[in-house]
C-alpha cells in the first residue's frame, strides 16, 4: 500500500458518508422536500394572484423578502471571505473548516439572490435591467456584484475540490462518471499541484474585495435614499460587520451539526470551535460598537423624522424585536463566550443560534420601521407577514439544509488533500514561520559579555 493510499485509509471516515447513507438521511430529505414543495405551491399561488397574498402594501412595500435577501446574502460571508482570509494568513487550523464554510456561501447566495425576484411579483421584469438598467442605480450595482460574487465563490469552492474528486474517482465511488468528469484528469503531478496552488492563491485574493463589495453595495440600496433610519454613512461597514458576524455563527452551527451527525470529532476539535468563538465574540463587540454609534449619532441630532423611527424601535411597536436583537447579538454572546467555563461546544451552539436569530431581527429592524414611518405626513404603516411569506422563508431554510446534505452525500465536507498536506508539512512550516517573526537569539559573544558584567 502506497503512502497516499495509507493516508486515504486514515481518513476513511471522510468518505464513508458518501458511500453509506442511513434511513435518517432519507427521512430528513423527505421532510425537507415536503417543506420545499409547499413553499413552491405558495410561490406559484403568489404569481397567480399577485402580491396581495402577502402582507406587503403601502407604505411598507418591503417585508420578509428583502429582509431574507439581506439575511441570506449576509450569511454567505461565512464561506468565501472567512476561508480566503484564513488561507491568506496561512492559519493551519483552517484546514478542516474551509470547505464547510465555502459550501455555505455557494448555497446561500443562490437562495438569497432569488428573493428580489420573488419580491417583484413579476420576475420577468428583471429583464428590464438588461435593456433599461441605469448605471446610477444601486440596484444595478447590487445585481452585478452578487452575480460576480456567486461566480467567484463557486469557482473558489470547486477548484480546491479537484484532488478529492479524483480520490473518489480512483476509489470507484458511484456515480463514477460524475467524478471522472469533475476531476479534470487530475493525477497529482507536481505541475498540477503548482497550477492548483496558483489558482487558489489568485482566487482568494480576488474574492475578498468582491465579498466586501457585495454587502457594501446592498447597504447602498438603503443608505442612498433619504429615508429616515437609512440615510447613514455608517451603513457600509455596518452591513459588512453584520454579514461576517452572522456568517461565523452559521458556520459554527453547521460544524456542530455535522460533527455530531458524521462523527467528525477527530477533525473538528475543540480548538477549532474556540478560535471561531473568539472571532464571534470580537464581531459581537464590533457589532455593538457600530449599533451604539449609529443610534447615538441619530439621537443626538434629534431630527423629527429620525426620532420618530428611533422611538418606534426603542419604545414603540417594534421595541420587543429591537431589544431581543440586542440580547441575542450582544448580551448572550458576551456572557457565554467571554467565560471560559461556558465557552464550550454546547455554549458556543447556544450563542451561535442566538446570533443568527438576532441578525435576522436586525434586518427586520432596519427594513420595517423606516418604511412604516414615512417622511410625508401619513399615518404609521402596518406590516403583518402572511402565510405565503412565512412559507417561503421556511422553504429557503429547507433548501439550504437539503443542499448542504446533498453536498455531503456526494463530496467530502472536509478537504482530504489539505488534511494530508497539513500532516506532511505542518511541523516544518510552523517552525519556519516561528523563525521568521521571532527575534534572533543573542550571539555567544554578547551573551558571554552580559554574563561577565
Amino acid at each position: 500500500m502506497s503512502q497516499s493510499e495509507q493516508d486515504i485509509f486514515k481518513d476513511e471516515i471522510l468518505i464513508r458518508p458518501i458511500e453509506q447513507t442511513g434511513k435518517g438521511f432519507y427521512l430528513s430529505v423527505t421532510v425537507l422536500l415536503g417543506v420545499i414543495v409547499f413553499a413552491f405551491y405558495m410561490l406559484f399561488r403568489q404569481f397567480a394572484f399577485g402580491l396581495g397574498v402577502t402582507g406587503l402594501g403601502q407604505p411598507v412595500s418591503w417585508g420578509f423578502y428583502i429582509i431574507n435577501f439581506v439575511f441570506f446574502i449576509g450569511i454567505s460571508h461565512a464561506g468565501t471571505l472567512i476561508s480566503a482570509i484564513l488561507r491568506l494568513s496561512k492559519a493551519e487550523w483552517r484546514r478542516p473548516i474551509t470547505r464547510m464554510a465555502e459550501v455555505i456561501t455557494a448555497i446561500v447566495l443562490a437562495i438569497g439572490g432569488l428573493h428580489p425576484l420573488i419580491d417583484m411579483g413579476r420576475p420577468e421584469r428583471m429583464l428590464h435591467l438588461l435593456t433599461d438598467g441605469r448605471l446610477q442605480s444601486p440596484l444595478l450595482w447590487d445585481v452585478t456584484s452578487i452575480t460576480a460574487y456567486f461566480a467567484a465563490s463557486t469557482v473558489y469552492l470547486y477548484i480546491p475540490m479537484i484532488p478529492d474528486i479524483a480520490i473518489l474517482r480512483d476509489r470507484g465511488v458511484k456515480p463514477r462518471w460524475l467524478y471522472q468528469f469533475l476531476a479534470w484528469g487530475w493525477q497529482g503531478t507536481d505541475h498540477q499541484k503548482k497550477v492548483l496552488e496558483r489558482a487558489i492563491n489568485i482566487l482568494m485574493v480576488m474574492v475578498i474585495p468582491i465579498a466586501i463589495s457585495v454587502h457594501t453595495v446592498i447597504s447602498y440600496i438603503f443608505a442612498m435614499t433619504i429615508q429616515p433610519g437609512w440615510h447613514s454613512t455608517i451603513f457600509g461597514p455596518y452591513f459588512v460587520v453584520g454579514a461576517i458576524f452572522s456568517g461565523i455563527a452559521a458556520l459554527l452551527i453547521v460544524m456542530i451539526a455535522f460533527r455530531k451527525a458524521y462523527n467528525l470529532g477527530k477533525y473538528l476539535k475543540e480548538i477549532h470551535f474556540k478560535y471561531l468563538a473568539m472571532l464571534l465574540l470580537l464581531m459581537s463587540m464590533l457589532w455593538g460598537y457600530f449599533t451604539f454609534s449609529e443610534y447615538l449619532t441619530a439621537f443626538y441630532g434629534h431630527e423629527p423624522n429620525e426620532m420618530r423611527v428611533i422611538l418606534y424601535k426603542f419604545v414603540g411597536e417594534m421595541s420587543p424585536f429591537f431589544w431581543l436583537m440586542v440580547v441575542c447579538n450582544f448580551v448572550i454572546p458576551l456572557v457565554i463566550l467571554a467565560n471560559p467555563k461556558t465557552c464550550k461546544i454546547p455554549g458556543i451552539l447556544v450563542a451561535s443560534i442566538a446570533v443568527v436569530i438576532g441578525m435576522w431581527l436586525e434586518r427586520l429592524i432596519i427594513v420595517v420601521p423606516s418604511l412604516a414611518n414615512p417622511r410625508l405626513p401619513y399615518p404609521t404603516g402596518i406590516y403583518i407577514p402572511s402565510l405565503t411569506e412565512w412559507s417561503l422563508f421556511a422553504g429557503g431554510i429547507a433548501v439550504f439544509i437539503l443542499g448542504y446534505m446533498m453536498f455531503a452525500k456526494y463530496f467530502p465536507l472536509i478537504s482530504i488533500w489539505e488534511i494530508q498536506e497539513g500532516r506532511e508539512h505542518s511541523v516544518h512550516e510552523v517552525a519556519e514561520r516561528l523563525k521568521s517573526y521571532l527575534p534572533e537569539p543573542p550571539s555567544e559573544k554578547l551573551f558571554s559579555q552580559h554574563v561577565r558584567k
